[in-house]
């Protein structure tokens, strides 16, 4: 008898039970990043999906997914916190400040780091983390900041949520030495993505579970979290290898990555449910487990057999300069 209660406490920590706790080192259910835009909406424009068109995603999202990632403090996010309490879905939220070292930001981070504690403390039951920037101090990123400025906005954050508070950044600047952000946070999120990597997808699983360990040697005893692993289901450019995208791959790396976040402990955020047109034709509009039509792919469809498109829901290849 003891030994099957031991069994049976160790599936429920290894399933996550209870209301996610990021901090901690577990599986805590399936995790999905979420971004609704929709053709012709743009957030970049501040043109948001309506609370219906949410509604509509998040129903989805509901009957799959345990925890969904959002990247800014804006409208989207509030109809999103609100949707998933009005509608008593099961939903957590790692909630996003998107954070820019570009000039004359400075005025929209003041914005995004006010409107994302304001959410935090009004949504205590749906937000169980907030994510203070996205990928802002690689040295590759177009609106970097300096770690010093970061740690200063985590540490008001901290200071002003009661909930978990992470960075979101890349593997590579995660294991740059000296860095000193991770101190100052409740876990780490990782960004791994072997198709930017020139690397095709019998590589894609081997490669992406080995920046996981070197993060975790850099930062022993630290719990990390993957905020971004996918793979694209349309590639565009020399950035990738020959035919890279494609709706099989996408569904082969889903597959094999969420056994491996269940089986070890790992909570995965994909990257990402849905396709979003705003980001261009080419690779970066093509990361969805479901097209801008919310027509499932392969990777997916087995949950969501009425969601079957009449086609395929990419372009087949786009391997050109």
């Amino acid at each position: 008898m003891r030994t099957i209660l031991s069994l049976c406490l160790a599936l429920s920590v290894s399933l996550g039970a209870g209301e996610p706790d990021l901090a901690r080192q577990a599986f805590w259910g399936d995790a999905v990043c979420y971004s609704g835009y929709r053709e012709g909406q743009d957030p970049d424009k501040g043109l948001y999906p309506t609370p219906a068109q949410v509604m509509e995603d998040l129903r989805i999202l509901d009957r799959k997914w345990k925890v969904i990632r959002l990247y800014g403090s804006d409208r989207h996010a509030a109809d999103v916190l609100e949707a998933i309490r009005a509608g008593k879905l099961g939903l957590r939220v790692m909630l996003g400040m998107w954070l820019s070292g570009k000039p004359g930001k400075a005025p929209e981070n003041e914005r995004q780091v006010a409107e994302g504690i304001r959410l935090a403390r009004a949504y205590p039951d749906v937000v169980v983390a907030v994510s203070v920037g996205n990928e802002a101090l690689v040295e590759w990123s177009d609106h970097r900041l300096t770690e010093p400025e970061v740690i200063a906005f985590v540490d008001r954050v901290k200071g002003a949520v009661a909930c978990r508070v992470t960075v979101a950044d890349d593997f590579l600047y995660w294991i740059r030495p000296g860095n000193r952000l991770a101190e100052h946070l409740d876990f780490i999120t990782l960004h791994s993505y072997p198709m930017w990597g020139n690397q095709d997808i019998d590589e894609a699983f081997a490669t992406t579970l080995d920046k996981f360990a070197q993060v975790r040697r850099a930062y022993p005893g630290k719990t990390i979290v993957f905020g971004e692993v996918g793979w694209a289901t349309f590639t565009q450019g020399p950035k990738h290898a020959p035919r890279a995208g494609s709706e099989a791959k996408q569904k082969r790396y889903f597959e094999e990555m969420s056994a491996w976040a269940r089986s070890l402990g790992v909570t995965t955020f994909i990257f990402e449910a849905f396709d979003e047109p705003w980001k261009g034709t080419g690779t970066e509009g093509h990361w969805g487990l479901f097209s801008v039509g919310r027509k499932a792919k392969p990777a997916v469809l087995g949950w969501f057999p009425e969601l079957r498109p009449e086609g395929p829901t990419s372009p087949a290849y786009g391997d050109r300069p």
